[in-house]
């Protein structure tokens, strides 16, 4: 869910004002997500302990996730696309990918599958309106694979090791020390599951002593692959295509190399953090506004 920023946002510069406009689009967008997960119906969260300051300390000790229903994941057809793209990755940067024509083929269903949804729509017409997609929809279906699926060399001069949607969606390593992206409740749900991620517990906001457990964004300490995320917020139950839609508006509407927009969603106060990798997505995640420790949010 989160890697080292360059830009803070914080002590380093002014907060952006509120964006009025994209907070009015996303929350539409947010009340279109009818594949999101409910609280308490579809999924439950046990938040345990506060994160501690030492990256040693485990304030949780069991999974964040107690259960999920997997029978309406799989029923949905743009959860169960997703998810099948979750192993098409080598973790490690600086190891080439290679893209088998069956991940091509995964690719695309996914893409057709979001492009169904309303939330995909919605945001297709809006960028149409800004000139900044194509009205056709192979044309945009391209636009969105270009932007995500496209590979390309993390470090300069390096071999073609990465991608938007796998440091976002899937998670990175950097020489085994160092968690980069992977800001998505799903596979964190996944590697949970596995044993793979091990939580350790929250990050308050100011305001509010402990989050609760309906909350749909929770900024959160874990673990995986030896490696430590010291902090960061990610969506809880949104639907794949949601976030899809939010980062590619974000992405497209700045060319920026780091891009910072305040939205609110809900009761959410957000900043929606998107970077270009060139005509690429880098990494996109949200940071929730107001927690004590908001100026350590990593990428």
């Amino acid at each position: 869910m989160w890697d080292k920023s360059p830009l803070k946002g914080g002590k380093d510069q002014p907060r952006k004002a509120l964006n009025h406009e994209l907070s009015k689009l996303f929350n539409e967008m947010w009340d279109m997500d009818v594949n999101r997960f409910m609280p308490g119906k579809d999924y439950t969260i046990e938040l345990q302990g506060k994160a501690g300051d030492s990256a040693t300390q485990d304030s949780a000790a069991r999974h964040l996730f107690h259960s999920v229903n997997e029978e309406r994941m799989k029923s949905i057809k743009t959860f169960a696309t997703f998810i099948s793209l979750l192993d098409n990755y080598e973790s490690s940067t600086g190891v080439a990918e290679v893209v088998t024509p069956e991940e091509i083929a995964e690719n695309n269903r996914f893409l057709d599958a979001i492009l169904e949804t309303e939330v995909m729509k919605r945001a297709h017409q809006y960028l149409v309106k800004k000139n900044l997609a194509e009205p056709n929809l192979t044309d945009f279906k391209s636009q969105l694979y270009d932007i995500w699926f496209q590979l390309y060399a993390r470090k300069e001069g390096n071999r073609p090791d990465s991608c938007g949607f796998e440091h976002v969606f899937v998670g990175e390593t950097r020489r085994g020390k160092q968690i980069l992206g992977l800001h998505n409740w799903v596979q964190f749900y996944l590697q949970e599951k596995r044993n793979q991620i091990d939580y350790k517990g929250y990050v308050a906001r100011k305001n509010k002593n402990r989050p609760d457990k309906d909350d749909q964004v929770l900024s959160l300490q874990f673990t995986w692959k030896g490696s430590v995320k010291p902090i960061g917020s990610t969506f809880i139950g949104v639907s794949p295509e949601f976030e899809f839609a939010l980062y590619t508006i974000v992405f497209l509407l700045s060319e920026e190399n780091v891009t910072r927009e305040t939205v609110k969603i809900e009761e959410y106060e957000l900043q929606i953090v998107v970077c270009h990798h060139g005509q690429h997505i880098g990494t996109a995640y949200p940071v929730l506004l107001g927690t004590d420790r908001e100026d350590l949010h990593r990428q």
